[in-house]
């Protein structure tokens, strides 16, 4: 005879899989990914194009990426769900901004200095300023970006570089026998300064790690780069989507390539040098 309470594709009460409790993902809480097995400290939540997910560190600093799903993760040895946190992000760090200078609370922006940094795309200059941006008001620097290098012998001589008007360009994919190479040779002078990074666009700067995987992959020429790229991670192509993700993966300069930040530091020395305002 079966029970009224439960048919036979009901499991009686006590069979039931309980609903694991829901712990916010805060900054430094330290969990395991059930599947994997993958342990780490929180170090970001953020929505992507999949949903939302949560970005571990593990005590060696490699980053994994995992969606929110419920009953994914392991907090002290129980089953939890991580949902995001309702209250504000707490900050990096005391007195430091994200490029890792001291802060200067309350600090009002500079009056904008006639000296520029040029960068070569809107995704170049989103980057610097989610870095850098901090440190550029406080110093009154502008960045401006260029849309590519080609037109750049034309947009320096009307930009007119001079004692107190300095002019630094960051450029990708700035090596020796490239075309970029060969038009920064044009311009750089006491007044201009031309530097790069190796990476074939400014998406690479970021460390592949702080997205979850150990190395960009590779695109044959003839393909479109950044196409390519996403169909290699398995992200939708959609290039404006995949940046949005990939901007939202940088903290702070301990997200970026060594590459970037040496270049980046350069033009803002360069341009604030006294007497170049």
């Amino acid at each position: 005879m079966r029970s009224r309470e439960y048919g036979p594709d009901l499991p009686p009460p006590w069979k039931r899989q309980q609903p694991a409790p829901e712990v916010a993902a805060e900054r430094d809480l330290v969990v395991e990914e059930a599947a994997t097995g993958f342990c780490g400290a929180v170090v970001r939540c953020e929505r992507t194009a999949e949903g939302f997910t949560v970005t571990l560190e593990d005590r060696f600093g490699k980053h994994r990426v995992f969606p929110l799903v419920p009953r994914g993760f392991l907090l002290e040895g129980r089953v939890v769900t991580l949902v995001r946190p309702t209250g504000p992000a707490p900050q990096r760090g005391p007195g430091r901004t994200a490029s890792g200078s001291i802060a200067v609370p309350g600090a009002r922006a500079r009056v904008a200095r006639e000296s520029r940094i040029y960068v070569e795309g809107r995704h170049d200059a989103e980057l610097v300023e989610r870095v850098w941006g901090d440190d550029l008001r406080i110093e009154g620097v502008v960045v401006e970006f260029l849309e590519g290098v080609d037109d750049l012998p034309a947009i320096v001589a009307e930009f007119a570089p001079g004692p107190g008007r300095r002019l630094g360009v960051l450029v990708d994919h700035l090596l020796p026998g490239t075309k970029e190479h060969r038009i920064a040779a044009q311009v750089t002078g006491d007044h201009v300064l031309v530097v790069g990074h190796p990476y074939v666009d400014i998406w690479q700067a970021v460390k592949p790690a702080s997205l979850g995987f150990a190395t960009w992959p590779d695109v044959p020429r003839g393909e479109v780069w950044k196409e390519g790229i996403c169909r290699r991670l398995g992200w939708p192509v959609d290039t404006p989507a995949a940046w949005k993700r990939i901007l939202a993966s940088v903290d702070g300069w301990k997200d970026l390539e060594p590459e970037l930040l040496g270049r980046v530091e350069e033009l803002i020395d360069f341009v604030t040098q006294p007497g170049s305002d």
